[in-house]
């Protein structure tokens, strides 16, 4: 018994190690010199200029390093990015992420106080969710009110709603104690100083539901956001859906003027500005090692550039297995790769339309999320199996959340479902040997399916407004990214794959580090923005 309560701690103290202890404090960290260095030489290289590349790269930037960002695409942000057809503008892959509140300012990325040129603005209401008998408008940073709805809802279970809020609550404060004692507390008491955090760390999202709610209904209802975590409850890690929910809920959702792109923009004009260098329609091909010790890259053009440090922004399944020939000395991490499934993809369908349908809808409705029922398992394995005629989908509206989202009198709307990428493997030697008629005929299919459920279930008059539409893929996914099965979120975050179970920042190459959704903490914006910066203090830990 003993042993296992000592093992139980071990294991506690070492997940927690996992969680981020402090802001960013830029003042404690190392200052580069700012001298110039010759131009095949680097403080640090970064693969990737998705979010957690750049915002890494800005790290070193800001303080007085030089690095440099190579990008195969030809616009940098990887899913934060858009596209234009015609006289609509695209965004690829942004919905909604929380942002820090500074005096009622919210113009302001995280960590970087400097960036201002992103503004950020909240949804009238944070979402929609649309079940077969309950059709919830879910109120922006207002959780009593949310809480009453669900009570009126569901009296029966007034104290089990209560309850799950007042986990997701304490489970916030157990956190927020602990990063204030700087990780040093006392062990043998954790489970009586922190029981919210010790109740949960073991425990998937649906185990914390289940011992607290009896109606299925209510429960797919606090579950609703799954979607945006990639696994349902019976798979997804409390620590990553509590936290990040109830953060949403009390801090609400925001969506940035000028669409994704200007995010990243906006971190390329602050890496350039301070002397580094993002250099676009560059691929890297090898991660160049020596002694097991990383110090530059070969892009595809055979040209090799030098750096103290390599940080892979690229997905992590290709950094070892396509980047580099090292097997031997990663034998064990590349075993323990294997063991972490893929997060799914998604098929999107982007619509341009004529007419301004969203002004004959409830001008608070920006996020429509449709489930045809309350399984999440089901719907779960109908996205694994790409079964487009009964998965849940996501609708946008973001014309209701700021004007001249759109041109004057249009719309741009976007259909979004999670998919599997196995259901594609079947086009993907001809999609990449451009033979793409089946495939574009299959896509055009699905695509026709999900704009008719839209306009059924929530957009009547849809198929007739349509001037624009684009379709995307899991192999679309995989064309623009490169990221492994045209993953959207990395590895899942299952219990086995969240906090310092997922890959850490280091790896077993010296000088080699990764940033973004495939290590700590996780996927969306806000964990890729907080990845580089943390990638980068760990860094400097060692510099």
């Amino acid at each position: 018994m003993f042993d296992m309560i000592t093992q139980r701690r071990d294991f506690l103290k070492s997940l927690l190690g996992g969680i981020s202890m402090v802001a960013l404090d830029w003042s404690a960290l190392p200052r580069g010199s700012g001298a110039n260095q010759d131009d095949d030489r680097y403080d640090a290289i970064i693969i990737g200029s998705g979010l957690g590349g750049l915002s890494c790269a800005a790290a070193f930037a800001r303080q007085g390093f030089k690095p440099l960002v190579l990008e195969k695409h030809y616009i940098p942000g990887g899913y934060a990015t858009t596209f234009k057809r015609k006289d609509f503008v695209f965004d690829v892959s942004l919905h909604s992420t929380s942002v820090d509140d500074r005096d009622g300012l919210y113009n302001l990325i995280p960590g970087f106080p400097e960036i201002t040129d992103a503004e950020f603005v909240p949804h009238p209401d944070l979402y929609r969710a649309v079940f077969p008998d309950h059709d919830l408008r879910i109120p922006q940073q207002n959780i009593p009110a949310y809480i009453e709805t669900l009570k009126s809802l569901f009296p029966e279970e007034r104290e089990a709603i209560e309850g799950i809020f007042d986990d997701m609550e304490g489970l916030t404060e157990d956190i927020g104690k602990y990063t204030a004692a700087g990780g040093q507390v006392d062990m043998s008491s954790f489970p009586v100083d922190f029981p919210y955090l010790f109740k949960s760390f073991e425990k998937t999202w649906g185990e914390i539901v289940d011992a607290r709610i009896k109606s299925p209904k209510l429960k797919a209802i606090v579950s609703a956001q799954w979607p945006y975590y990639g696994l349902p409850p019976s798979k997804l890690a409390t620590l990553y859906y509590a936290l990040p929910y109830y953060g949403y809920l009390s801090g609400g959702g925001f969506y940035v003027k000028g669409k994704s792109q200007r995010i990243s923009d906006a971190f390329v004009r602050f890496i350039q500005d301070r002397g580094g260098k993002v250099m676009l329609k560059t691929e890297v091909k090898k991660i160049l090692v020596r002694d097991h010790a990383a110090y530059g890259v070969k892009t595809e053009n055979g040209k090799e550039y030098y750096g103290k440090v390599i940080v892979s922004n690229a997905n992590a399944y290709d950094t070892f297995h396509s980047m580099m020939n090292e097997d031997e000395l990663l034998k064990d991490y590349l075993q323990r790769m294997d063991t972490f499934s893929v997060s799914l993809s998604c098929f999107q369908v982007f619509l341009g339309l004529k007419k301004d349908l969203i002004g004959n809808l409830n001008r608070n409705d920006t996020e429509i999320f449709y489930y045809p029922g309350y399984d999440f398992d089901s719907s779960y394995n109908s996205a694994l199996k790409a079964d487009i005629e009964h998965c849940d989908f996501l609708v946008t509206l973001y014309d209701n959340i700021y004007d001249g989202y759109s041109p004057e009198g249009k719309n741009i709307i976007n259909i979004i479902a999670l998919q599997g990428y196995d259901y594609w493997k079947m086009y993907e030697a001809d999609y990449f040997a451009n033979k793409k008629k089946a495939y574009r005929a299959e896509k055009e299919r699905m695509a026709d399916i999900l704009i008719k459920r839209a306009e059924e279930t929530l957009l009547p008059g849809l198929s007739d407004a349509i001037e624009v539409k684009e379709i995307g893929s899991p192999l679309t996914n995989l064309r623009y990214t490169g990221n492994y099965r045209g993953a959207i979120y990395g590895w899942d975050q299952t219990l086995d794959n969240s906090g310092p179970n997922r890959l850490a920042h280091s790896t077993p190459i010296q000088n080699l580090y990764l940033a973004g959704a495939w290590t700590r903490p996780g996927h969306g914006y806000g964990g890729v923005l907080m990845s580089g910066p943390e990638c980068f203090r760990e860094i400097m830990q060692n510099w």
